[in-house]
């Protein structure tokens, strides 16, 4: 019997040590997921605007995919420059994506966002515009004010 409790408490004991490394592995991973996805979005939106110089930047995640078309003639609805139709529906790997246009006519600025969609899934905001700069921040703190690429930081990977 004491045999068994002494086994019992060093399987919690690993466990204890264990979970939190785990999630704070997966964590990171959604981390370096956002911010793969967020260079994705950034090379569509190079390709977007010199395919529709009319409408400048895409200011929709849908408009960058394939928005329910077959691809066989992509129009600025449907570009079918991101394949990744989890990415394009604004939800992936624990972060929510945003694109906002600058709201001219063509658009000729965009800031995409990514944030957590919970503090179990990253603990990082992402963010990124027209200039390719990848940069990090609290999530609901001004994202002029996080930190690029490259830093040091609890954010920076």
């Amino acid at each position: 019997m004491v045999e068994t409790v002494v086994v019992v408490m060093v399987i919690l004991i690993i466990a204890a040590i264990a979970i939190p490394n785990l999630v704070h592995g997966k964590m990171r991973a959604n981390e370096a997921a956002a911010v793969a996805s967020i260079k994705t979005v950034n090379t569509a939106e190079a390709l977007f605007i010199n395919a529709y110089p009319e409408v400048g930047y895409s200011s929709s995640l849908a408009n960058l995919g394939s928005n329910g078309s077959s691809c066989e003639k992509p129009t600025s609805t449907s570009a079918c420059l991101i394949m990744d139709e989890t990415l394009t529906s604004g939800v992936k790997s624990g972060y929510l994506f945003e694109i906002t246009g600058d709201g001219n006519k063509p658009t000729s600025g965009y800031t995409v966002t990514a944030t957590p969609e919970s503090n179990m899934s990253g603990r990082c905001a992402v963010s990124s515009s027209q200039n390719g700069d990848v940069r990090f921040s609290t999530p609901g703190a001004a994202l002029t004010g996080g930190r690029s690429l490259g830093g040091s930081g609890g954010c920076d990977l």
